[in-house]
Parts: C-alpha cells; structure tokens; sequence
C-alpha cells in the first residue's frame, strides 16, 4: 500500500477512535436517516413488493418477496465494490457475500478498531423487521402504485441508513471503554447487562437527540412555496413526531443493546 494510503487510512480509523468525531458522524447521520425517511414517504407502502410468495424468473433462489430479492442483489453488487470490507458497514445478508474485486479499493481490517470478538455483532435482523413491521406503516400512506423498483431502492436506503446508525455502538462503546476501562470491567467480568447499560444511558442527552431530530424533521419536511410567510400549516412529509418516536423507541435503544453486547465481548 503506498504511503499516501496509508496516511488517508490512518486518519479514517483514528476518526473512529474519537468520541467527539463520533458525535459529529452520529449527528450527520441525522441528516441521512430523516432524508432517506423523507423519500420513502413519496411512495405508498405497495404491499406486493413483500409478498414472499414471489419466483424469481432465471434464478436459483427459493421463493421470497421482491424486496428480499432487491435487497440481496444490491448486498452482493455492493460486496463486489467493497463496501463490506468498511468497519462502519453491516450486510443485511451477510452469508455467502461475494469477495470484493481483485484491487478494487483500499481494505479496511475491522479489527484494527475495533475488539475482534465484538467487531462481527450485526443485530440487522432485528433493524429489517422492525422497520418493515413498525416504521414503515407510519411513514407511507396505504396503496399500491406499482413503482416497486425505486420503492426497494429507497427502503435500501433507510435500511442501511439505520444500520450504520444503530451499529455505530460498537465503535463508541470502544472508546468508552479505552478512556474509562476501570468503569466497565467489574460489569463485563459479572456479565451484568443491567449495570452496563445504566453506565451507557444518559437520559437528558437521549432527550436532546429527540427533540434535535424531531426539529430537523420539521425543517426538511416542509414545502417551501413562499419565502416570505409559513405556508405548511402544519403538514409535513414525514411526521416529525414519527421520527422522535423512532429515536426514542428504537434507534437509541438498539444502539445500546449493540453497545453492551459489545463490551459483553470485549475482554473475550
């Protein structure tokens, strides 16, 4: 690898060993995640895009919904450029990923970052269920208007924007740990989730959050027609309570449970 590289690669994974650059990351992605949600809400929900009775023309693959379909081939395209060999990302169907191409990009170890035993947890089941069962109704309006294709693409892109969100715990209970070692040992050795996760949680900032991305959803999710006067009357493209809901309930939540399943692993 040429000097020049490995500079650039140095500095990515000292980013990821930085509290305060995760905060800023988990504070972008905001951003991301509210804007995904935002473009997903164009279309109905299209209930044939998961029915999972489908046959895939010219495949090998059991019957599944066209979405699982969408999905796993934009996994597997994705793998072939190398996305997966980024700590930061997490397949949804990690099983039999095809390798990246031969010198495609430059290769990311996890395991530089972050604790070997901890860097392979991927809770995306649980994210993928959750977000076709609970977030999805709230955010599309019921119908079917037969736009499945970019209906899968967008739901990809709220999938693996909440992913990298939710996991983006392992890298900061990696930090938490190297700053504070002595705090979380006694916890790890006891295998206490309880005590861990009442050292991971901080209410009054889990409150900011809410309340900054439920003031983000209200800003991106308006129609800007007159400059010079408010003419949203309070209609907006995702409901930004909807989004504080799924901060509260769901990505702070899950980002936690990945955080002490982490350091569970951590003196392994």
């Amino acid at each position: 690898m040429a000097e020049s590289e490995m500079g650039s690669q140095g500095k990515y994974l000292d980013t990821l060993l930085n509290l305060e650059s995760l905060r800023k990351s988990l504070v972008r992605q905001e951003d991301t995640i509210i804007f995904s949600l935002i473009e997903r809400s164009k279309y109905p929900i299209n209930p044939p895009l998961y029915d999972d009775d489908v046959t895939i023309p010219c495949t090998s693959s059991p019957p599944s919904s066209l979405f699982h379909f969408f999905l796993k081939e934009s996994e597997s395209l994705q793998a072939k450029t190398g996305r997966y060999t980024s700590p930061e990302e997490n397949a949804f169907f990690p099983d039999n990923l095809p390798s990246p191409l031969p010198n495609s990009l430059p290769k990311h170890n996890p395991t530089e970052v972050l604790h070997p035993q901890g860097a392979c947890i991927n809770i995306n089941e649980k994210i993928l269920n959750l977000y076709l069962k609970n977030l999805l109704p709230l955010i599309a309006t019921k119908g079917d208007d037969g736009n499945y294709t970019v209906t899968a693409a967008s739901d990809l892109d709220c999938l693996q924007a909440l992913s990298r969100r939710i996991h983006f715990g392992k890298f900061v209970a990696e930090v938490k740990f190297r700053n504070a070692p002595d705090d979380y040992v006694p916890a790890i050795r006891a295998k206490d989730r309880d005590g861990l996760m009442k050292l991971l949680t901080f209410e009054s900032v889990e409150e900011v959050i809410k309340k900054r991305v439920e003031k983000k959803a209200t800003v991106f999710g308006q129609d800007v027609v007159d400059l010079e006067q408010n003419n949203n009357h309070g209609k907006f493209k995702v409901d930004p309570s909807v989004v504080a809901r799924l901060y509260g309930d769901w990505v702070i939540p899950l980002t936690k449970f990945v955080q002490v399943e982490y350091l569970l692993r951590r003196l392994d």
